[in-house]
């Protein structure tokens, strides 16, 4: 949720994108800093780095590398694992697959939580995980594409494995309008129904997380000028994020005396990274053991080699091939509601993008998608999601006071 490189501006890998939307941030000069690399986390474990391997789990306490099939009883003690993902890669998302089969597989009682939904939607999920849904009706039950707007293509996998074997799938966010409160007002300004969804414990004081927090962001154009204050602001809806996440996952945990059952939370990357979110804040709750599994691709989108993160960033580090593109297409762009009319405001487009080239900018109005009025980003994402790769996507454009038609070509971009 910039949150799902933490929710994809491309230099903000999909965690990260999906937080813009709804944090609204403005932008920070480069930090300089290498986010696999951070001297931060787990003492025993930040002055040393762990190899990523393509194919392999590294267990980084041990430094060993693991098969799939052995993971299970390196968790034999754990009750809430947080599997990290960059939400449009879908080599994160066979990951979390394969994570929650090889648990289910080993005779885990798996609950997964998902970071897709806040947890009013729960009855959408308990009628899916019943088979009462088709897919089609769960996404227009759930409202997939209103909270969240990522292709629902990347989490099929997942979703349909749960059903097929019996996992209860738990809804855990907050909803999105009360983090955006928590950015804008504060804690203390925040009306007793926002405060009602969200836990009275939030830690918003860990220096490490500012740390990787700032390191996140790329982008030094989008982020330029943040005053401290803005930082804090931004940090402060992080954490509530991560809190409200920790607090509906740990919650079954609390409730299950069951040693064999577990919940798998299923999160963009900036949720779990050297246990400073979902992790730290859970610990407010919940003493016991706490793992986590991040994928690694094993090159950045330059093409450079990547042989190693700091041991650490998660418990196990799951080498990865990198991916030249998304599956599904993607604008490349961050928007938000237009002020004093329909349509909707481009707040950002990234550089070399779908968008980009079809001539986007900054300040932009999205009136239209193949003649459809956009009333919200649930429209645009739903309409989105029917595109492939090599296909054309009509965009009505209000630029100040012209109107425009563009026909933009969803064509993707070689990458070493």
């Amino acid at each position: 949720m910039a949150l799902r490189r933490l929710s994809s501006l491309r230099s903000l890998k999909s965690p990260r994108r999906a937080a813009l939307l709804v944090l609204l941030a403005g932008a920070s000069p480069l930090s300089g800093e290498d986010v696999l690399r951070l001297p931060i986390g787990d003492p025993a474990r930040r002055d040393r780095d762990a190899p990523v391997v393509l194919d392999a789990i590294t267990d980084t306490e041990s430094g060993r590398m693991l098969l799939p099939t052995e993971l299970p009883a390196r968790l034999r003690d754990v009750r809430l694992l947080l599997v990290g993902e960059e939400h449009t890669a879908m080599e994160t998302h066979e990951v979390e697959r394969r994570v929650i089969e090889e648990l289910d597989k080993a005779g885990r009682r798996v609950s997964i939580g998902l970071e897709m939904f806040p947890y009013t939607q729960q009855p959408a999920l308990d009628e899916w995980s019943a088979g009462r849904l088709s897919e089609e009706e769960f996404l227009r039950t759930s409202q997939w594409y209103r909270h969240w707007g990522y292709n629902w293509g990347y989490y099929r996998a997942v979703f349909l494995y749960a059903r097929e074997h019996g996992l209860a799938m738990l809804a855990v966010n907050a909803p999105r309008e009360v983090v955006t409160a928590v950015r804008r007002k504060g804690f203390e300004g925040l009306t007793p129904e926002e405060a009602a969804h969200i836990p009275t414990r939030i830690d918003t004081k860990s220096a490490d997380h500012m740390r990787l927090f700032r390191a996140s962001f790329t982008d030094a154009t989008f982020h330029a000028g943040m005053s401290e204050e803005a930082w804090q602001a931004m940090l402060a809806a992080q954490c509530t994020w991560d809190a409200t996440m920790a607090f509906h996952a740990v919650s079954p945990v609390l409730r299950e005396a069951d040693p064999k059952a577990i919940v798998v939370v299923l999160a963009g990357t900036g949720h779990v990274q050297y246990g400073l979110g979902i992790e730290r804040q859970a610990r407010q709750w919940y003493a016991g053991r706490i793992a986590s599994v991040l994928p690694v691709a094993v090159a950045d989108e330059k093409g450079t080699p990547v042989g190693s993160a700091r041991a650490s960033y998660a418990s196990f580090l799951w080498g990865i091939p990198a991916e030249s593109a998304p599956l599904f297409p993607d604008l490349g762009i961050a928007t938000r509601a237009a002020e004093g009319g329909p349509g909707l405001e481009i707040l950002h487009v990234e550089e070399d993008s779908v968008g980009a080239r079809g001539g986007l900018a900054v300040g932009d109005v999205l009136v239209s998608i193949d003649g459809v009025a956009l009333t919200d980003r649930e429209t645009l994402a739903r309409a989105m999601a029917g595109k492939r790769w090599g296909d054309g996507v009509s965009l009505g454009v209000r630029r100040r006071e012209e109107t425009v038609t563009r026909m933009v070509p969803l064509r993707r971009r070689a990458r070493p």
